[in-house]
């Protein structure tokens, strides 16, 4: 299977100190990749990134075939690449429904963007009743649902998503995993999932990387990430 996504020697960081370090990854197209690791291990610091709000001082993005290094962050977008920070990013001032359309602002063909706002009301029903109400008025698992629905607007080729079950109810985060899920199945969609739930995010990815202190110190399946008692127990806690 090709990869979408290239991470090859990245360093990066804040300031003078690389938080990231000689960071490679691969991420084959269509599959949901979690990234884990304890809280400090450099994976929100990959997102950005990746994302294109930290540059890398050493190393490469390669996405669908494109240097990252030669395109603008705002760029991005139209390229396929979405990102959906931890803390879900919503607009509070602004309704469901123009937060929505915020995602597909850009978009040229305006046909599909109001078919992909249709498809984003059918996966998620709750926002579909809440589509008059400002984003200060949702619950957090609301929320989380329009921080992706936004993304999904867009139709990215590659979703980065940090931390969606951070804050949230087991149901509802069980929610969102089947959710990532389906997109993978039904659309095709590749998902870096950074999340600190391990066992949620094991239970729907297909591959697996481990971050230890801005390394990657295990990259492999997530069945056998799954299995690896010594391995969980030495890095993810359980």
């Amino acid at each position: 299977m090709s990869a979408i996504l290239e991470i090859n020697g990245v360093t990066a960081g804040y300031g003078a100190a690389p938080v990231l370090q000689d960071v490679s990854i691969s991420v084959p197209t269509g599959t949901i990749c979690a990234v884990l690791g304890a809280n400090g291990a450099g994976k929100t610091t990959l997102l950005r990134t990746l994302s294109g709000l930290l540059k890398p001082t050493a190393g490469q993005v390669v996405f669908d075939g494109q240097d990252l290094r030669e395109v603008k962050v705002e760029h991005l977008i139209r390229l396929g690449l979405a990102h959906v920070p931890e803390g879900r990013g919503v607009v509070t001032e602004l309704t469901v429904d123009e937060n929505l359309r915020l995602g597909g602002l850009w978009r040229k063909d305006r046909a599909d963007a109001r078919r992909a706002l249709d498809e984003v009301y059918q996966l998620f029903e709750p926002l579909q009743r809440r589509r008059s109400s400002a984003g200060h008025q949702l619950s957090g698992g609301e929320r989380q649902m329009l921080a992706l629905g936004r993304a999904l607007v867009a139709r990215p080729k590659v979703l980065l998503l940090d931390e969606p079950s951070l804050g949230l109810a087991p149901r509802v985060t069980a929610q969102i995993m089947a959710l990532l899920r389906q997109l993978r199945d039904d659309t095709g969609l590749t998902v870096l999932l950074v999340e600190q739930n391990v066992r949620s995010a094991l239970s729907v990815a297909d591959e697996g990387v481990v971050m230890s202190l801005g390394r990657v110190v295990v990259s492999t399946s997530a069945e056998q990430l799954r299995g690896d008692d010594e391995l969980r127990h030495a890095y993810l806690g359980f």
